[in-house]
């Protein structure tokens, strides 16, 4: 099995598949699960791929239904060749997140669909990485005629296989200071925006995060300036113009229209506001009996989702998920990206163990 997971992780990662050119990997993706026989036809929407993997034996037959999805695009980063180096195998998304591929295409190959006693379907989706309105499992929940029903839905998103429970949501503004021009050698003729900027930078640098706690688990609530763009004409011009990208990551106990509040009352009328994306965050769903399920068998531990992921999309269409994955959460992201196989091959062990054990 070892050995099995360990190859399909470098066959993952040798398909490149950056945001916005998935379809070489969602093509063969779609050929390696249908050979796992999954229990009816695949579903395909653009560069994204719906298997119902497992089902009951006789129509009608209500039993759980568990969706395991995973995103097919990496970000893009500085990486060699795929390859594996003692326990670890290098390659972009191989912590984030063809780690969580593999152990789902992993579990396509090796599940006995006789002994399963749950509805089990495979959500492969792209772009993930970009803007919230253009990944594609949107699309996908709104199209496909099961997801809805689903009972859970697991994203396998980096987070060393512990149990991530719910997400903060995520806020970007573009936050412009309007001033007026001048000869920085008579700076009193202008008015720089940079300048009237400098009291809105200091107030979010002082922001300490604020903490929410949700279920027994602390989310904090965080506010930062991530870009700082088009400052001047030139060197000796007076800029009136200074436009700052603004993050705010807000806990799941906050509405997207209180976080925006939250922007709108911290600018208080100084500058234009822009929101670009805006992405809802997700309870925890703590209590959950196929949650709890989960950590029963055996996850490394439990703790709040400080990121955004698509758990909020499967919990604003009413659908309860969470996020585990056997990925490094500290390489995702990273130059010369890497994961621990080990770690790859516990998950695995972890799902295998979790679907079965639910009667």
């Amino acid at each position: 099995m070892s050995e099995s997971i360990d190859e399909t992780l470098l066959w993952l990662c040798a398909i490149a598949s950056p945001i916005g050119e998935e379809r070489a990997l969602c093509d063969a993706m779609n050929a390696r699960v249908e050979r796992a026989k999954p229990a009816a036809p695949i579903r395909r929407y653009g560069d994204s791929i719906v298997v119902p993997l497992v089902r009951g034996a006789s129509k009608g037959t209500k039993r759980p239904h568990i969706a395991l999805a995973g995103h097919l695009d990496t970000v893009r980063t500085e990486n060699g060749p795929a390859r594996i180096e003692g326990d670890r195998c290098f390659g972009a998304g191989s912590s984030d997140m063809k780690s969580g591929l593999a152990v789902m295409i992993a579990l396509a190959e090796q599940i006995d669909h006789a002994k399963t006693n749950v509805d089990l379907t495979l959500v492969f989706y792209a772009r993930e990485e970009g803007p919230f309105a253009e990944n594609e499992l949107g699309p996908v929940l709104e199209r496909d005629p099961e997801l809805g029903g689903v009972d859970l839905a697991v994203c396998l998103e980096p987070s060393d296989n512990k149990l991530h429970l719910g997400c903060n949501g995520s806020i970007h503004a573009q936050i412009t200071f309007n001033g007026k021009t001048g000869h920085s050698a008579r700076p009193w003729e202008g008015d720089s925006a940079v300048s009237r900027a400098a009291p809105f930078i200091a107030e979010v640098a002082a922001m300490m995060p604020e903490p929410h706690l949700i279920d027994g688990l602390t989310y904090k609530s965080v506010t930062t300036i991530t870009q700082a763009k088009d400052g001047g004409r030139g060197r000796n011009v007076v800029p009136d113009r200074f436009v700052l990208n603004v993050n705010h990551r807000f806990a799941p106990d906050t509405s997207l229209a209180e976080a925006q509040a939250r922007i709108t009352s911290l600018v208080s009328g100084r500058a234009e506001i822009v929101f670009t994306d805006l992405s809802p965050a997700a309870m925890p769903n703590a209590s959950h009996p196929l949650v709890r399920k989960l950590v029963e068998v055996g996850v490394r531990g439990v703790e709040p989702k400080q990121a955004w992921t698509d758990v909020a999309r499967f919990a604003a269409r009413g659908i309860a998920a969470v996020n585990f994955g056997p990925g490094e959460n500290a390489q995702a992201h990273q130059k010369n990206e890497s994961t621990s196989l080990a770690l790859v091959r516990d998950g695995l062990g972890i799902v295998s163990k979790w679907v079965a054990s639910i009667a």
